[in-house]
């Protein structure tokens, strides 16, 4: 891919610069079916698909290809797999936690709504409560100033 891009480098105000392309002389290249070297599958265009390396995946990693449907059961999880699938299970992971978070905050903002309807029905609001706590406080105060005054 990085062969076949243009040898020419823009550096504003239409000025151009002859770039070299990127050597890719002593990366490893391995097919879609995980065979060394281009004697691999080729698909209908006659085009292989390339990844550059194989990823050993963590134990989280292996949960995330469980809970995103990858993979049934931690011994079908091969030793090192596409890093691509890893950033399909994490992207698939990540959309599912933002889903269940939205759940839960919709559930939250029920839980809210009922108890302030039930604080309306025994006749609380923040601002009795403050009142409240602020005629403590005087009453504390003029307790510690007549203790003081004898």
């Amino acid at each position: 891919m990085l062969r076949t891009v243009g040898s020419l480098l823009r550096l504003g105000r239409g000025r151009f610069v002859s770039v070299p392309p990127f050597p890719l002389w002593g990366l490893t290249c391995y097919s879609s079916g995980g065979a060394p070297g281009g004697s691999g599958p080729q698909g209908p265009a006659g085009k292989v698909h390339q990844v550059l390396a194989q990823h050993r995946p963590s134990q989280f990693d292996k949960k995330i290809l469980l809970w995103t449907g990858r993979f049934k059961s931690m011994e079908e999880i091969p030793p090192q797999v596409p890093p691509e699938m890893i950033d399909a299970a994490r992207n698939k992971a990540r959309v599912k936690v933002c889903y269940i978070m939205i759940g839960l905050t919709i559930i939250a903002c029920f839980a809210v709504i009922a108890s302030a309807k039930r604080a309306v029905e025994r006749h609380e609001s923040l601002t009795s409560w403050n009142l409240a706590k602020k005629a403590k406080w005087r009453e504390e105060a003029a307790l510690a100033a007549q203790a003081k005054a004898k």
